[in-house]
């Protein structure tokens, strides 16, 4: 098969937080289908990463916190972003979880190691870490209002923050028929009450996502941002309301089969989807309400491997199979019995030699097994290039998880779309790239394809900057604070300084009995 050239966005269909479109209403079908995608985009035609109207808006929101932020006192080189700043923050966002530098500001250092010149063409480092700095998902004056109601009903500890992502992930792709429900942990141990901690995750403490995941390949389909309760209670239990919350009937439509494991599943849970149009599948534990008490027929202790046992209530299905240990699941989907065999190794007790077994399974065990891992499937695809930082503000932690939602999203459609037409998709790293390298070149007059940037960046040199003092902020107007105000702490000394170096960045003091400028750089060209 040919290897497809230089891929545009248009062509990935890398929508990530668009919000103009409206789902139809449809079933589910056994293939996964695609929206048409209008491409209304900025003036270089790149509309498929953020919509328009969502960067204006979180344009506006982070000059307005800026500008808050500076009335406080920051001292800190600011000028108000544009869309392109934006787009381009996020290329290097998502060039970084290619990068895995330890730090962000090394991929603008000069030294060997990490001479990195993509991120020198994007944007200077100081500008890259003060729109980090600054980003802001929401109106400052809104924050003020709604954390006056925090403990009333009124209070939102999100805010809009997860609108436009939740929208896309509707938006721009409709799921195969089989779909599973589980938690997800967005690592963190911020000092914040959404903060949870479950034991049982690779990662202890962070923020709880309860995913909707296409089981085939890993697509988030929908989430909920856990706050401590459920957003709307119903009054029948959080595994109950986190599970039916997700399942949205207007942009899914009906016929899905949901995979969920034994917190989720109950009786009156499965009762509620098979009323609405959704078959369900899982787990159980024996003692949730609903579950058969008789023991007439009842699987025995020392019952053989493989032995079953199954009682139908109406649409559900109950049945106890065992393996190496007993396997209790609930359906109202599946057949207890359609003649479907596992691989198991099984020893011999006479001899000791391991030998390879098929074994009878029932079919809610089968499907179970081959369905379930969905959320686990896209929490593998995140954490392969994920863009998520150890930050002191909560809501860029979600932020930043938001972006790996969207690209891995991003991914799959892309994947999905080449594989219908019997072409080689990209790999996921070779889809950052180019990801990467477009929104870069937004705002330039001649975009560059990846190979051009990476031959000519090696054939030429950044023209020098020399290393000459400047100041650090302009000098203020009154003449009260035109030696103090701005000053930033020496990187050699710590002592307050107003001069910096204008090619590295770095405050550094110059004063008669403390040339930190020059000691400074001598240390830097010793290295």
């Amino acid at each position: 098969m040919a290897r497809r050239k230089g891929l545009t966005l248009a062509e990935v269909h890398a929508a990530l937080f668009e919000t103009d479109s409206e789902s139809e209403e449809s079933g589910a079908s056994e293939a996964g289908s695609f929206d048409s995608v209008e491409q209304d985009a900025f003036e270089d035609g790149l509309d498929v990463i953020l919509d328009k109207e969502v960067v204006r808006t979180l344009c506006t929101h982070t000059n307005l916190y800026a500008a808050k932020r500076k009335a406080a006192g920051y001292r800190g080189r600011w000028k108000d972003v544009v869309p392109e700043d934006i787009l381009h923050f996020i290329s290097l966002v998502i060039y970084k979880g290619l990068s895995k530098t330890p730090a962000a500001r090394d991929m603008w250092r000069k030294h060997r190691l990490y001479n990195m010149k993509f991120a020198k063409s994007v944007m200077p480092g100081y500008r890259f870490e003060a729109i980090e700095a600054l980003l802001h998902m929401s109106n400052p004056a809104d924050d003020e209002v709604n954390d006056q109601l925090r403990g009333q009903p009124g209070f939102d500890g999100l805010g809009h923050l997860t609108d436009q992502i939740l929208d896309a992930c509707r938006a721009y792709y409709h799921p195969w028929k089989n779909l599973c429900v589980d938690e997800r942990v967005v690592a963190t141990k911020a000092r914040i009450s959404m903060k949870m901690y479950n034991k049982d995750k690779p990662s202890k403490w962070g923020y709880k996502l309860f995913v909707l995941a296409d089981s085939s390949n890993g697509y988030t389909c929908d989430f909920d941002i856990y706050e401590g309760k459920a957003r709307t209670p119903s009054g029948q239990g959080l595994s109950y309301d986190s599970v039916v919350n997700l399942l949205r009937v207007a942009y899914l439509g009906t016929g899905y089969a949901i995979y969920v494991d034994n917190f989720y599943t109950s009786a009156k849970l499965f009762l509620h989807l098979h009323s609405i149009g959704f078959a369900a599948c899982g787990t159980i534990r024996e003692n949730r309400l609903g579950f058969p008490r008789t023991t007439v027929n009842a699987l025995p202790k020392r019952a053989a491997r493989v032995d079953m046992r199954w009682k139908r209530n109406g649409p559900l299905l109950f049945v106890k199979w065992r393996d190496t240990r007993d396997v209790t699941m609930c359906s109202t989907l599946h057949k207890a019995f359609a003649d479907n065999t596992c691989t198991r190794r099984v020893k011999d007790q006479r001899t000791g030699v391991w030998s390879t077994r098929r074994f009878t399974i029932p079919e809610p065990v089968r499907a179970y097994n081959k369905y379930m891992g969905g959320v686990d499937l896209s929490d593998a695809l995140i954490k392969y290039f994920t863009v998520t930082q150890k930050t002191k503000r909560w809501y860029y932690k979600l932020f930043l998880h938001f972006v790996d939602i969207a690209v891995v999203n991003s991914f799959i459609i892309h994947k999905e779309m080449l594989m219908a037409r019997n072409e080689r998709p990209l790999t996921q790293k070779a889809f950052r790239e180019v990801l990467s390298c477009e929104l870069a070149d937004v705002g330039q007059q001649q975009p560059r394809s990846p190979a051009e940037t990476s031959s000519s960046s090696d054939e030429e040199e950044e023209a020098p900057q020399g290393c000459y003092p400047v100041t650090v902020t302009e000098p203020s107007s009154d003449p009260r604070k035109k030696a103090t105000a701005g000053r930033r702490r020496c990187v050699l000394c710590q002592r307050k300084t107003l001069f910096m170096c204008r090619s590295c960045q770095v405050p550094l003091c110059i004063i008669v009995d403390r040339l930190c400028f020059t000691e400074w750089h001598d240390m830097q060209g010793a290295q």
